[in-house]
């Protein structure tokens, strides 16, 4: 019997219970001026109860009686209290995100009923204990303050249950401005600080332990942790990777908020949680630029960038903008692309207060013509030519517009800046010209090949060329590819186990464009040291564990991704290479080294290139192989298998017309003058 009266009782205590979340939930949904309304009246409801409690407690009896006096000084104080309860703005703050600020609103307004009721009564001469007053602020304070706090308290266990569990890696300013953020929003609680500062460490902070790194993994195992959040925008890049590889293999997603050069900018805030940066999933130093040397060439110049719109071309234009170009042209074939960069550039040139002149300009780079009208219009003294087709199987279907676009277009914008008496022209180039197996590699390395051409003419324009590694973060980057895989649960597809690139951030690969111009003397080819190269499957192995999956072959029990190996598309290589040989030499740059390659003669470029034209204006895919493997060195074994065109007209097999007989000497010239009638 004293069971079912036990359990009666408590279903009795949980049916209150579960009104009272419902009627508060109710009032959670009503419009804002009414539970401003409410809120006021329950407020004066709490005044009255308060000056009653605090005559009966001074009685020490329920049982008393107030005369017309003191019914006037409490109606008094109610009416003067509701005014200075919204002058004091009690009932702008949100309840439930009530920070320390309205906290200390309430008891000033408090306060000062308080003192409205003491000065009613010693005016009026009421009939009440001297001391009623000081009884009156601690009732009405646990009233009105405690409904507020219960409130506050409620809704955010609310969103504690429904909330991820996460660790902040960072007791800084950084973690505690983040842990504040966390706390006004619903999808993270914080549970715990890690930090390295031994001082730091067993404190508690903004009411969380702060641990040691050696606890993260029982941590993770007690609370049921689902993210570790880094705030450590100010550490060193050495030490950020350090706390990254501890943090790989551990079943939690691990993500940071944005960079202290990114804070001190002003371009983002610490409540920004973002994933990791591109820089610390590659593991490797980044190249320290040369200012002197990137602002040699933009400064107080006319500057243009061909294909400004697409990944490299638009970070290029970002950082030629903070150098203070006089002038940045910007040309690009993709009217979307060129709207989206011009219109980033000018918000950016307002934010910086630069008063850079900006133009777009729609057009391609296979058309001489214009290119010479835009830099003799302008007077352009500086051309940095990003415009390519660059992703190798794209290309590899659709030869013959892949070649006509790296291979003339480059030719083209180089010619018609030789002859406009544009200054510098840099080439921007890919270690896939090395030795290629690809035709875009192939028309990159012919490229390089007609700068080194153009060079060996008496001209006033600086031909140099840089070629560097895999860009992470480009279009058709693997990066944002696994990314997307791992978001929609894998599996994550690598072509070989065995496939390695070379890899930069964008960033960089921009700087050493900007730099290699301006100590490029003509014809030079820039390369970067860029360390080791990196494992395809390793990197994809490391963007799953800090993804916060394993792959199947681990021991927790958590969720899978599994890695599946797709074979290597139509002109990949397992390695790519910077370097034709061995003869490089040194440049003002540590870090930049300068390749002495072999090249052929201007007529013998010149030559190709008529030829070349012929081949790409007719479709010849294989008349266009042969040419590429007569000029480029190691590529010497292509076949036109794939190219969509070639392939419906069903000429893939057809044995490649015969290589040409590279001669100093011009043949067919009539032909070539008809194709190039302004060669001087």
């Amino acid at each position: 019997m004293l069971n079912r009266l036990g359990n009666g009782v408590l279903q009795a205590i949980s049916g209150v219970l579960g009104s009272l979340r419902d009627a508060l939930e109710k009032l959670i949904e009503l419009p804002r001026n009414i539970k401003q309304a409410l809120l006021l009246g329950l407020d004066m409801v709490f005044v009255s109860a308060a000056m009653w409690s605090a005559v009966a407690l001074r009685h020490g009896s329920t049982e008393f009686t107030l005369g017309l006096t003191e019914i006037v000084c409490a109606a008094m104080t109610i009416v003067i209290s509701a005014i200075i309860f919204l002058r004091l703005g009690l009932y702008r703050a949100v309840i439930r995100f009530m920070g320390q600020q309205a906290i200390w609103a309430v008891i000033a307004a408090v306060s000062y009923s308080t003192l409205i009721l003491a000065a009613s009564v010693f005016v009026a001469q009421a009939e009440v204990p001297p001391t009623m007053p000081f009884f009156y602020w601690g009732i009405a304070l646990l009233l009105i303050g405690g409904t507020r706090l219960t409130v506050r308290a409620y809704y955010q266990a609310k969103l504690r249950s429904l909330s991820r569990n996460v660790i902040i890696y960072g007791a800084g300013e950084s973690g505690r401005q983040l842990l504040t953020a966390l706390h006004h929003g619903d999808q993270y609680r914080a549970v715990v600080f890690v930090d390295d500062d031994a001082r730091l460490q067993h404190s508690v902070i903004n009411g969380l332990q702060v641990a040691r790194p050696e606890q993260i993994k029982r941590l993770i195992g007690e609370h049921n942790i689902t993210q570790v959040l880094l705030a450590i925008p100010a550490a060193s890049p050495e030490r950020r990777r350090e706390i990254i590889n501890s943090l790989v293999g551990l079943p939690v997603h691990v993500r940071t908020v944005p960079k202290i050069n990114e804070l001190v900018a002003g371009r983002a805030s610490v409540n920004q949680i973002q994933d990791i940066d591109l820089d610390d999933l590659l593991g490797r130093d980044a190249v320290p630029p040369h200012p002197e040397l990137i602002d040699r060439c933009i400064t107080d110049k006319v500057v243009m960038v061909t294909g400004a719109g697409g990944s490299i071309g638009s970070e290029l234009c970002r950082q030629i903008l903070t150098s203070g170009p006089r002038e940045l042209v910007l040309l690009d074939n993709s009217e979307y692309a060129l709207y989206r960069i011009e219109r980033e550039l000018r918000e950016m040139g307002q934010a910086l207060g630069a008063t850079v002149d900006i133009v777009a300009l729609l057009g391609s780079v296979q058309d001489q013509r214009r290119l010479e009208t835009v830099y003799r219009t302008f007077a352009v003294q500086t051309v940095y030519h990003a415009a390519a087709y660059k992703h190798v199987p794209m290309v590899e279907y659709n030869v013959a517009e892949g070649v006509a676009n790296n291979v003339f277009g480059t030719w083209y914008a180089a010619e018609a800046a030789r002859k406009a008496g544009v200054e510098t022209f840099v080439l921007v180039s890919t270690d896939k010209a090395v030795r290629p197996t690809n035709i875009m590699g192939a028309s990159k390395r012919f490229a390089e090949m007609v700068l080194q051409g153009l060079a060996q003419r008496d001209s006033s324009t600086r031909f140099c060329m840089v070629r560097f590694g895999n860009v992470l973060g480009s279009s058709g980057s693997v990066v944002p590819l696994f990314r997307e895989q791992i978001e929609r649960g894998g599996p994550v597809t690598v072509t070989h186990p065995e496939v390695s690139r070379y890899f930069m951030s964008i960033q960089e690969a921009a700087q050493l464009v900007l730099q290699a111009g301006a100590m490029g003397t003509g014809g030079d080819v820039f390369v970067l040291d860029m360390g080791e190269p990196v494992r395809i499957v390793d990197l994809a192995r490391r963007m799953i564990r800090l993804s916060g999956y394993e792959m199947q072959h681990d021991s927790h029990a958590h969720d899978h991704i599994q890695i599946e190996f797709i074979g290597l598309r139509p002109g990949e290589k397992l390695r790519e290479e910077l370097l034709l040989g061995s003869n490089v030499t040194g440049t003002g740059h540590p870090m930049i080294m300068r390749a002495e390659e072999e090249c052929l003669s201007y007529n013998q470029i010149h030559r190709l290139l008529g030829e070349l034209k012929q081949y790409c204006d007719s479709m010849d895919c294989a008349g266009i192989t042969s040419i590429l493997n007569t000029a480029v060195s190691g590529f010497n074994s292509h076949e036109v298998r794939y190219d969509h065109v070639w392939r419906k007209q069903g000429m893939a097999g057809r044995p490649a017309l015969a290589k040409p007989n590279l001669k100093p000497a011009i043949v067919g010239v009539s032909n070539v003058q008809e194709l190039f009638p302004d060669k001087s």
